[in-house]
């Protein structure tokens, strides 16, 4: 794959506009910083941490957990400041989740916005275990006028123009919800540096960049948040001066652990004739999932499913399929509780969020 150097504005928002060109030293630079969850993974109803996709923004902060504090404070009746051992003392929850990043497929997009490179490997399933922010709030004591509770974390940067700390916000109707944990243990360990040690939210439903890492303060606000992160970052736009909506809950997508062994460059698929066993998992921020197809050359089929994991964690799904000598393109679409289903073409946007277009995977059949 060729790459090209550029000299990207200082900060911009969107150094590039969406191209059709190969990819720059900088979309390289940071595929190599942050990783997805290779395919095959998808064996296992769990992925263990090593495996599960990683986003990070700037750079991994180095945090002394015997001084760190999370600071609650803003529109609530009592402020507090909490040790990780006060915070872990409290009643602890363990729920599995799905998490995708809102950019998840945005490389496979045409025109491509210009960013981190992804295909669809980024997503990932993990027990997390934390505790209950509705809690906390509660707690502090919301005042009548608060509007938004806004989490912040400790990693910093540049970005848009703006020196920065990592911050989003939710509604407080969507933060008082009853799985939204302060995390402090991923798969039942301590989290890793990487994965936000030694707090971070964990927002089940929604794409990853609502799960803010590293945590340092909760902060209730009367009026909606504009950061960057919120009101420029993770926008759903046509263009580069669309204010566009909102990215929020993840949208359905079923995926295919790819049959057979690849190619090693191409990654190009090979499979031998007879009865081949396909396999995957399917999920959606929007409610359950109802239904899974299968397309063997673009003859649909209903794949079986199995009742997910969790609540707001991944269902696997099985087709049976004999494949026969010759060339095939295989693919596969979900359909949740609301009705949506994925589209079989991408729906572009500037930003490149929410690709969920259905998977192709090209086999050859021996």
């Amino acid at each position: 794959m060729h790459t090209q150097e550029t000299t990207p504005a200082h900060g911009a928002a969107h150094p590039l506009e969406p191209t059709d060109g190969p990819l720059t030293a900088e979309e390289l630079q940071l595929a190599f910083r942050n990783r997805g969850m290779p395919l095959e993974a998808m064996r296992y109803d769990l992925t263990t941490t090593g495996l599960h996709y990683l986003v990070v923004h700037w750079d991994i902060p180095h945090i002394d957990p015997t001084t760190w504090q999370l600071a609650v404070g803003g529109h609530v009746r009592r402020p507090l400041r909490l040790t990780l051992d006060e915070i872990r003392a409290r009643p602890p929850t363990t729920i599995p989740v799905t998490l995708e990043c809102a950019g998840n497929g945005l490389g496979r997009l045409s025109p491509r916005p210009v960013s981190l490179p992804w295909l669809g490997e980024a997503i990932g399933t993990a027990e997390w275990t934390g505790t209950s922010l509705r809690a906390l709030l509660n707690e502090a004591g919301l005042l009548p006028e608060a509007v938004e509770v806004v989490a912040r974390g400790a990693d910093r940067g540049l970005q848009g123009g703006q020196d920065q700390t990592y911050a989003r916000s939710l509604t407080v109707a969507e933060a008082t919800r009853t799985e939204v944990l302060l995390a402090y243990q991923v798969n039942g360990q301590p989290l890793p540096p990487q994965h936000g040690f030694p707090l971070r939210l964990v927002v089940p439903g929604w794409y990853g960049m609502a799960s803010v890492k590293w945590l340092t303060s909760i902060e209730v606000t009367d009026q909606p948040f504009d950061g960057f992160q919120q009101a420029v970052g993770y926008r759903y736009q046509q263009h580069s001066d669309d204010p566009g909506q909102p990215v929020q809950r993840i949208r359905v997508r079923a995926l295919m652990i790819p049959p057979g062994v690849p190619d090693f460059f191409t990654r190009r698929r090979y499979v031998d004739a007879g009865h081949v066993r396909l396999t995957g998992l399917a999920w959606s921020g929007h409610g359950s999932v109802k239904r899974v197809e299968v397309a063997v050359d673009a003859n649909w089929a209903d794949a079986a499913l199995r009742r997910p994991i969790g609540a707001f964690a991944w269902c696997q799904w099985t087709f049976d399929w004999e494949a026969r000598p010759g060339e095939h393109e295989l693919r596969c679409r979900a359909t949740d509780s609301t009705g949506a289903i994925q589209p079989l073409a991408a729906p572009w946007n500037y930003q490149g969020m929410g690709n969920n277009t259905a998977q192709r995977v090209t086999v050859t059949v021996k």
